[in-house]
């Protein structure tokens, strides 16, 4: 059974930086993905990040160049740095993971990530303001 638990997240000014992180149970790096996703007041689930089983990265447009994602498979732990964070950025953020090796998918060359209803395993999700 695989578990994931996020850290907390916090508030934060817009231009400001934190870093998340998701610590797994049960689960096996080298088969599978994993990423996060966040949710707005009042908006639909949306991809922010997920990397696949291989290390391979898609990050979602509106924080290319500004959030990168890392693990730490010592710890079984993946992390979100996010920085220049953005009020539109404020959301509950959640961990996720899934069973398969790749997770995202590449078409004339943009590549994207799936979408929330292929993941099985989620986090209990952490709440970050972004104050403008």
């Amino acid at each position: 059974q695989v578990h994931l638990k996020e850290s907390r997240g916090g508030s934060v000014q817009a231009g400001g930086s934190l870093r998340l992180s998701c610590a797994a149970s049960g689960y096996t790096y080298s088969t599978s993905c994993m990423g996060w996703f966040r949710q707005a007041p009042g908006k639909e689930r949306e991809g922010v990040a997920i990397i696949n089983s291989d290390g391979s990265t898609v990050y979602a447009d509106s924080v290319k160049g500004r959030f990168t994602l890392s693990q730490d498979s010592a710890k079984n732990t993946l992390y979100l740095q996010m920085n220049n964070l953005k009020p539109r950025g404020t959301a509950v953020y959640s961990c996720t993971a899934e069973g398969y090796p790749f997770c995202t998918y590449c078409s004339t060359g943009y590549c994207s990530m799936y979408s929330a209803a292929t993941f099985g395993y989620w986090g209990q999700g952490t709440p970050v303001p972004v104050s403008s």
